[in-house]
């Protein structure tokens, strides 16, 4: 029965693999939208600030998906 496991679970791991939707890992800027939609000046500092010292890229824009009606 052992065999039979060994067989099933790489093929298992594969199916489970090509299924699953891909999710982006967006560290910091998952939080972009946000800060840029927020008003207040302090946020936008401090959102400069954290950029600045992460030494990371600017964000790029995030694709607004629209369905077609």
């Amino acid at each position: 029965m052992g065999w039979l496991r060994s067989l099933v679970s790489p093929l298992r791991k594969l199916w489970c693999n090509m299924n699953t939707v891909p999710r982006k890992k967006r560290g910091i800027y998952i939080l972009y939208d946000d800060v840029k939609s927020c008003q207040c000046e302090d946020v936008h500092v401090l959102w400069s600030i954290l950029v600045e010292s992460h030494g990371l890229p600017p964000p790029t824009p995030t694709p607004v998906l629209r369905l077609k009606r």
